[in-house]
C-alpha cells in the first residue's frame, strides 16, 4: 500500500512490505531508478518477517521535486529519508542503499546515528577514497556530454546504464522519464562531506557489497569504505537482500 508523506519539503511516495511488527529495513534506491527497482527484495525479506520501506527518492516515480530541480545533496536526500523514517520506524532500523541511495544511508548513520542499527550499502561512489577516480568520471562525463548532444536526456540516462544494469525496456523507459532525477543526482555526487576518522569510528554493523557490473572506481571506493568501517564485512556477490538478512541476523 503506498502511502503519501511529507519529505523535506516535497511530498515521497511510500510503500510498506511485510508484517507491522517485523524489524524495519528502509531500502533506498540509486540513480536511474525508483522504489519499483526493490520489488524482488522487499517481497523476499518481507516474506522472512521483516518490514520493508521503500520510497521514490525526490524527482523519481511518483514522489515530488522542487521546482525547478537541477541538483540535490546527499544532506538533502536523507533529510528526506529521516522524514520516512519518522513515518514508519519507532526505533532504530536497518538500513540499505544502492548507489546514491549508499551515500545517504551512510549519512544516515554518520548523522544520526541513533535512527541506524545496521547498514548494507551496494555500489557506494564513494570516490573521494579513490586517488584514480578523477580519470574515470571524466570519461563518464564526456560520454553522457556526447549522449546529450545527440539525444537529449533520456539518451545521456540510456549510456549511462549500459554495462551497470541488465535493465529490461519498463526498467529503462522509468528512468528515463525521471532524467531530471537523474542529473540532480549527479550533480550531488560529491556532496558527501565525510573523513577517514569520522568513517573508522562508525561502529555500526554494516555489509558492502558489489557486483560484477559495478564500475572499477566503485568497487575501489567499496573496497575503502569497508577497510575504514571497523564494523563492516565486504561482500562481492552484489546481492543487497543477502547483505540485509546477514546485518539482521
Amino acid at each position: 500500500m503506498t502511502k503519501l508523506i511529507e519529505g523535506a519539503g516535497v511530498e515521497l511516495a511510500v510503500d510498506e512490505h511485510g508484517p507491522p511488527e517485523g524489524a524495519v529495513v528502509l531500502l533506498v534506491h540509486g540513480q536511474a531508478s525508483d522504489a519499483r527497482a526493490w520489488q524482488p527484495a522487499a517481497r523476499d525479506l518481507a516474506a522472512g518477517g521483516l518490514r520493508i520501506v521503500t520510497y521514490d527518492r525526490r524527482g523519481y516515480g511518483r514522489s515530488g521535486a522542487p521546482q525547478p530541480y537541477t541538483g540535490t545533496t546527499v544532506a538533502e536526500q536523507t533529510g528526506d529519508a529521516v522524514a520516512v523514517l519518522d513515518a514508519f520506524a519507532a526505533g532504530p532500523a536497518v538500513v540499505a542503499g544502492d548507489g546514491f541511495g549508499a551515500l545517504v544511508a551512510l549519512d544516515l548513520a554518520l548523522r544520526f546515528p541513533e535512527r541506524v542499527r545496521a547498514l548494507a550499502c551496494a555500489d557506494p561512489p564513494l570516490l573521494a577514497f579513490v586517488p584514480d577516480a578523477a580519470q574515470e568520471l571524466a570519461a563518464e562525463r564526456a560520454l553522457l556530454e556526447d549522449a546529450l548532444r545527440a539525444g537529449g536526456p533520456a539518451a545521456a540516462v540510456a549510456r549511462w546504464l549500459e554495462g551497470r544494469t541488465d535493465a529490461d525496456a519498463d526498467t529503462l523507459a522509468r528512468a528515463q522519464s525521471a532524467a531530471r532525477g537523474f542529473f540532480a543526482d549527479y550533480a550531488g555526487l560529491s556532496s558527501l562531506a565525510v573523513t577517514r576518522a569520522e568513517l573508522r569510528a562508525l561502529s555500526v554493523p554494516a555489509v558492502i557489497t558489489t557486483g560484477p557490473l559495478t564500475p572499477p572506481g566503485v568497487v575501489a571506493a567499496a573496497d575503502a569504505l569497508a577497510a575504514l568501517l571497523p564494523g563492516a564485512r565486504r561482500d562481492p556477490a552484489g546481492d543487497l537482500a543477502g547483505a540485509v538478512r546477514a546485518v539482521t541476523a
